[in-house]
């Protein structure tokens, strides 16, 4: 029998790992199926461009792995019991639940739109965690008329993307931005510097140290007792990881993420792997991953690789996690770039402005590149499984460092 290989979910981290292993095994001894609960790739980064009007272009996964051997199946994940190495799942065409049994199972469900506990989020506010939260904003910015408020709560990344984006879509809005914290904060004097003038030059009012209590039709409620007029609010203070890990028996973080060691496999079940937002993994520095693209596409070559190297004798990756820049889009042409340290500390360097723009988006174009072309980028060298690595539990070689 085939070794079987599961990867749930189809992000930027499991639709990578699921190519990638595509290219380092021989399908005459492993099958690879993803499980994912909509039938096309989303390109999460964009979802501040799609809720603005723009089109994206349409990436079905049965098109992206077709002559790969990746076989895709359109379901929900309803149930994962890591001790009978088994899937649960319910067919989007509602043709019924089945049980899938895996031997090496990649856990890549993400994260989502996190309401919190603040009173009227979830009944009043918009997402842009999700392609039908997106959609769902789209149609709301399309009923504003000229000068109606639109409120931005988040002063993470997500937040500016979105605030810049719908204000340069739309400057006949009154768009606002509201933040817990100072304005970008966590970047050098020069990005802060850059994102206030871009700011500005968009008319975005800016309420900072400004804690949101609350959120009605109409208005947002502060910390202070204050109200901010909004037709629009837009949240995005916060993600939280798919809930379906909190009901296995894997060893969990606070966070609900799945603890990892280095080569991303579960430190509770050595065959059960966490990539991308799911996963709880220490980069350097000590300090966990953030929740990211820039996370999820090195956490599933890790994933990968490791698989690879175990199922085949080789030698186990060893590809440091670091981080090298944060790359923000400020509208389509505006952008800023901010060097980091591998632990993602904002050094004094920056790329502004157009040349910041568009390198963002060779980076966007570059992630959705690799997810469509999963046999494309790196020499394909499918590997055939070995008797003595068949069982989940057996450790490979040295570990060293492979890139390729």
């Amino acid at each position: 029998m085939r070794h079987r290989i599961i990867v749930l979910g189809a992000g930027y981290a499991g639709a990578v790992a699921a190519g990638r292993l595509a290219r380092r095994l021989d399908p005459a001894d492993v099958a690879v199926t993803v499980v994912n609960a909509g039938p096309d790739f989303v390109e999460r980064v964009r979802l501040h461009q799609l809720a603005t009007g723009q089109d994206l272009t349409p990436r079905p996964l049965r098109e992206m792995f077709a002559g790969t051997g990746v076989e895709v199946r359109i379901a929900t994940v309803t149930g994962v019991d890591v001790d009978a190495r088994t899937v649960t799942v319910a067919d989007a065409d509602g043709s019924g639940v089945d049980e899938l049994g895996y031997d090496t199972l990649v856990y890549a469900l993400g994260s989502g739109w996190n309401p919190g506990d603040v009173p009227g989020v979830a009944e009043h506010a918009a997402e842009i965690a999700s392609r039908p939260g997106a959609l769902r904003l789209r149609d709301r910015l399309a009923r504003l008329a000229a000068g109606q408020p639109v409120v931005v709560v988040g002063g993470g990344l997500t937040g500016l993307e979105a605030a810049t984006e719908i204000a340069e879509a739309r400057p006949e809005l009154d768009v606002a931005l509201a933040v817990r914290g100072g304005l970008g904060d966590t970047l050098s004097p020069k990005g802060r510097a850059h994102l206030r003038k871009v700011l500005a030059g968009l008319d975005i009012a800016v309420y900072e140290h400004t804690a949101v209590t609350g959120v009605a039709a109409g208005r947002v409620t502060t910390a202070d007792g204050g109200t901010v007029p909004a037709a629009v609010t837009v949240w995005t203070a916060g993600f939280a990881v798919h809930p379906i890990a909190r009901t296995t028996a894997l060893a969990l973080a606070d966070s609900g993420q799945i603890v990892v060691d280095a080569t991303m496999r579960s430190v509770s079940h050595p065959d059960v792997y966490a990539v991308g937002d799911a996963a709880w993994a220490i980069g350097p520095g000590g300090k966990p991953l953030r929740m990211s693209c820039a996370s999820g596409v090195p956490t599933a070559w890790q994933a990968a690789d490791t698989i690879a190297a175990r199922l085949t004798g080789g030698k186990l990756p060893n590809t440091p996690l670091r981080y090298v820049n944060q790359c923000i889009s400020l509208g389509r042409r505006e952008g800023l770039i901010q060097y980091v340290t591998a632990d993602d500390r904002a050094r004094s360097a920056v790329l502004t402005g157009r040349l910041a723009a568009g390198y963002k988006e060779l980076v966007c174009r570059g992630a959705a590149w690799g997810v469509a072309n999963p046999l494309l980028g790196l020499p394909t060298r499918r590997r055939r499984v070995t008797r003595r690595a068949a069982h989940p539990d057996t450790t490979a070689g040295p570990v060293v460092d492979t890139r390729a």
